[in-house]
């Protein structure tokens, strides 16, 4: 991950997506580069060719909201891509002003709330998926849901952890474009270019889905699962932003009252109360 000039990777990653007849413009033909180039960009928005060209150099510094925007609709960019191209242009031009980060510690409110769930699975996970604690019920759902461990490595690595998503495919590229939104706006974060050189050298989905340069907020979801004990579940997360924390995300599930799922989750909820409290009775003997 170069890091140099996060605001040029987007726009040529992005404009590369984009196939000439989409924008009205004659296709075929020999082109050296796939998608767009430079100079039908720029006409399209309407600046001029060295302007665009600076561009993605990264030798503007400070460019418009509204030259971003009208780059933004030559590319096609939804709402969200369009917000993460104005973050970091803002961030590039403020570059140097790093204000001091807020906690990364999961609140001992927020842990003991999701301790007296013992029907609800749910977990704390920060802005890289490292996930930060976890109820009994969310470990029994994954044993990926516990401290320590980093949730998008396992969803791409490990193979329990794939068959465990019967949605893999929706799963993973949704995983891929939320770390885009929450942890890449700081291309100089050592954490974010740890992961992705990681999971880039291990991974090659991850690797093409990390060069397309998508962006997909963290948003509740239905996660699709083939649990090995219960079977297939289909439940329904929310994420929830923790106050006064560093990007922390308080993640939940349910299934619909009534449904087969719901069935389901309490069935798994039997079978780990009695492991929970002969844990229990061990703490409190030693």
């Amino acid at each position: 991950m170069d890091g140099s000039n996060a605001l040029g990777e987007f726009l040529r990653a992005r404009r590369a997506l984009v196939r000439p007849e989409d924008v009205g413009l004659p296709g075929g033909g020999l082109r050296r580069v796939p998608g767009l180039r430079r100079e039908e960009v720029a006409l399209l928005a309407g600046i001029s060719s060295d302007y665009y060209l600076r561009l993605e150099q990264g030798r503007d510094r400070n460019p418009s909201a509204q030259v971003l925007q009208a780059v933004a609709r030559v590319l096609r960019l939804d709402a969200d891509a369009t917000a993460h191209l104005l973050g970091l242009a803002r961030r590039r031009s403020e570059a140097g002003a790093r204000p001091g980060r807020l906690t990364e510690q999961v609140p001992a409110s927020i842990r003991q709330l999701i301790d007296t769930w013992p029907r609800t699975p749910a977990y704390v996970q920060n802005r890289y998926t490292d996930c930060l604690a976890a109820n009994t019920l969310a470990a029994a759902l994954s044993p990926n849901y516990r401290p320590g461990v980093n949730l998008l490595r396992a969803v791409f690595l490990d193979p329990a952890e794939r068959a465990l998503r019967r949605d893999w495919t929706e799963l993973t590229a949704e995983g891929v474009g939320a770390l885009r939104a929450t942890a890449g706006g700081d291309p100089d974060d050592p954490r974010l270019r740890d992961l992705v050189g990681e999971l880039s050298l291990h991974s090659e989905r991850f690797r093409t889905l990390w060069a397309r340069h998508d962006v997909r907020p963290r948003r509740g979801r239905v996660s699709h699962l083939a649990h090995p004990q219960v079977g297939e579940l289909d439940l329904q997360s929310n994420k929830l932003s923790i106050d006064g924390t560093d990007g922390l995300t308080l993640v939940v599930f349910h299934a619909e009252p009534g449904s087969r799922s719901a069935e389901l989750l309490d069935i798994l909820g039997s079978l780990t109360a009695p492991q929970e409290a002969g844990e229990r009775r061990r703490v409190e003997e030693t």
